[in-house]
């Protein structure tokens, strides 16, 4: 099995990428966001690969890292989501954003990749909330600066969803809930977050 590729990119088309090792060409499916990644034509490129093998043909899926293949292998493991499904939810979200639409609950978020809907997207979320790579925790944003809180606690996740629902922006109630877990006992309440929360918003 291939795992890796290190070449040159010869050639790109809407969903595939020919890498050159060697002076051998490798045809390899990708999610738009890793195309979008890609250097320009005859720059050297590396990419993780997943080797998926049937009867008819050996497939090539790359992805931009070791993180983004451990999602998709996990997507894969999700009812109704195939390679295709799977490369759209990995196109539309990053793994950070993943991994925090995972954490918080966020459907919506999931289903605003092509081809997934309401149903698909609720699995995606209720089977991988335990099961992210590790080092996905609940990544939010503080100080503009993505960070990651490993693993988010239940009652962090359920404040973080209150203050959501009271009309903060996701990632401003991540940050705030982030903040306040820092400045109170390990084994806090969703209520004593939810009100540190509101504090760190107020200020």
């Amino acid at each position: 099995m291939i795992g890796k590729l290190k070449g040159i990119v010869d050639s790109t088309g809407e969903d595939w990428v020919v890498v050159d090792v060697g002076g051998v060409g490798y045809h390899v499916t990708c999610s738009r966001r890793t195309l979008s990644a890609l250097p320009a034509l005859g720059n050297p490129v590396t990419l993780s690969i997943e080797t998926k093998m049937s009867d008819e043909a050996i497939r090539l899926i790359g992805f931009a890292s070791d993180g983004e293949r451990e999602w998709f292998r996990l997507l894969l493991g999700v009812q109704g989501v195939g390679t295709r499904v799977a490369l759209g939810v990995l196109g539309a979200l990053t793994p950070t954003d993943l991994a925090r639409a995972i954490a918080l609950d966020d459907k919506k978020a999931v289903s605003a990749a092509p081809g997934v809907g309401p149903k698909v997207a609720a699995r995606i979320v209720a089977e991988l909330k335990d099961k992210a790579p590790a080092g996905a925790g609940l990544a939010v944003v503080l100080n503009g600066v993505d960070i990651d809180v490993a693993p988010a606690s239940e009652p962090m996740r359920d404040a973080v969803s209150a203050l959501v629902n009271l009309g903060y922006p996701a990632a401003q109630a991540a940050s705030a809930v982030s903040s306040a877990a820092r400045r109170v006992d390990a084994d806090a309440s969703a209520e004593v977050l939810i009100r540190q929360g509101l504090k760190e918003l107020a200020r």
